[in-house]
């Protein structure tokens, strides 16, 4: 009886949080409160957890996860836990079809006949209004931003887009050349295709585990030393052992955003 509860209620929030995940306007989106923020023509679910530096921000950006997936119970505590590291305000958003965000433009990262939805240029336009209206909200004149998967993809790719929106970015697990992978993505976009706009005060961390299978470690390494080449701020910090999955939480991973934080 108590596997069952737990199966029904399992089944409960998972369809709850896909059928939160639809249109919704920028009254209705007011109207739920605190954590969340209508940004880009989309209500954005997020936790945020404050620190005392003053005009500091850290957003963390997830990746790819099955539609309706309640991201935000994944990486709230990963926000709470670099708040208190860093004493930064640090807040983890839900991208559109995640933990109760709206699908009014775009669905989730993951479904059908959508594929690479984070190499869009649209949609990484409206990560930038996302980034900004956050950093308006809350007063930051510094942001660092923390990607993982496509949110390191996009967040990379924002660098160029919008030069200077984050002033520091940590990249686990990424893709730095979306049609080197995918050739047959005409129109798909990466940070390649905007380097020479990226200002190169931008700070860059490049994180890489040694056994992920998904973005090979040389993906990354091939973009550090183009990086390097081309005069940018980058680190390259391995994670021994470490696979694809929660790569950006790994002690490697948070010992490198500590560092970068306290320069």
């Amino acid at each position: 009886m108590f596997k069952k509860s737990l199966l029904l209620s399992s089944f409960l929030i998972a369809s709850s949080l896909s059928l939160n995940a639809a249109k919704i306007s920028q009254e209705e989106c007011a109207s739920k409160g605190d954590n969340f923020i209508f940004a880009g023509n989309e209500c954005i679910a997020y936790k945020k957890f404050s620190g005392d530096e003053e005009g500091s921000l850290n957003i963390i950006v997830h990746g790819t996860w099955n539609e309706g997936t309640d991201t935000l119970a994944r990486y709230a505590p990963f926000a709470e836990d670099l708040s208190m590291r860093t004493d930064i305000t640090t807040i983890a958003v839900a991208l559109p079809g995640y933990s109760g965000s709206s699908t009014n433009n775009f669905p989730s990262l993951v479904h059908d006949g959508v594929e690479s939805l984070g190499a869009k240029q649209e949609y990484v336009e409206f990560l930038g209004e996302l980034v900004n209206a956050l950093k308006t909200k809350y007063e930051a004149s510094k942001v660092t931003y923390i990607g993982h998967s496509a949110g390191c993809m996009m967040g990379a790719t924002l660098t160029g887009i919008r030069p200077m929106l984050v002033d520091n970015i940590v990249c686990a697990g990424g893709v730095y050349d979306i049609k080197k992978e995918k050739p047959h993505l005409k129109e798909a976009i990466s940070i390649i295709d905007v380097l020479d706009k990226v200002d190169k005060e931008t700070k860059f961390v490049l994180v890489y585990g040694t056994a992920d299978d998904i973005s090979k470690p040389q993906t990354t390494i091939d973009f550090y030393n183009l990086a390097k080449e081309k005069g940018f701020n980058v680190k390259l910090v391995e994670a021994k052992d470490a696979p694809h999955i929660d790569l950006d939480m790994t002690s490697e991973s948070i010992e490198a955003i500590t560092e970068l934080l306290e320069e």
